[in-house]
C-alpha cells in the first residue's frame, strides 16, 4: 500500500475530486495548508501599497491506495490539477506498512 500526498491549488479541488471519483478512488482526506516552494510567495497590492505574501493557501490531499492503483491516481491528479504555471503543487508517494479499519478491525488492503 502507498500513501499519496498531493499539494494543489484550492481552485483545482473540484476538478481533481471529480476526476478521482471517475477512476473509482473514493477515500480522500483534505486539509487546508499554507506554504511555498520555488515560487516563494507573491507580491500583491492593496490600497496602492505593495506587500509580499510568503505563505500561499493550498490544499493537501491524502489518499492511501493499493500499489497497483498508485500510477493511475498520480496521473489523474496531475492531469486535473495542472495549469502549466508555477505553483501547481507537488505529489509525494510513501510506503504504508499497514492500515486498520477501526470499526471492524480489518487490516491491510481490506481496511481500504
Amino acid at each position: 500500500m502507498k500513501k499519496i500526498e498531493a499539494i494543489i491549488r484550492p481552485e483545482m479541488f473540484e476538478s481533481v475530486r471529480d476526476a478521482l471519483l471517475k477512476i473509482g478512488c473514493q477515500g480522500l482526506t483534505v486539509s487546508e495548508v499554507e506554504g511555498h516552494g520555488k515560487q516563494k510567495g507573491l507580491v500583491q497590492q492593496w490600497r496602492g501599497e505593495k506587500y509580499q505574501v510568503y505563505l500561499l493557501p493550498k490544499l493537501k490531499l491524502e489518499i492511501v491506495a493499493r500499489d497497483r492503483d498508485v500510477e493511475l491516481i498520480v496521473r489523474t491528479i496531475m492531469d486535473s490539477a495542472g495549469t502549466g504555471q508555477i505553483g501547481d503543487g507537488k505529489i509525494f508517494v510513501y510506503d504504508v506498512s499497514t492500515a486498520v479499519r477501526i470499526r471492524t478491525g480489518e487490516k491491510g488492503e481490506k481496511a481500504l
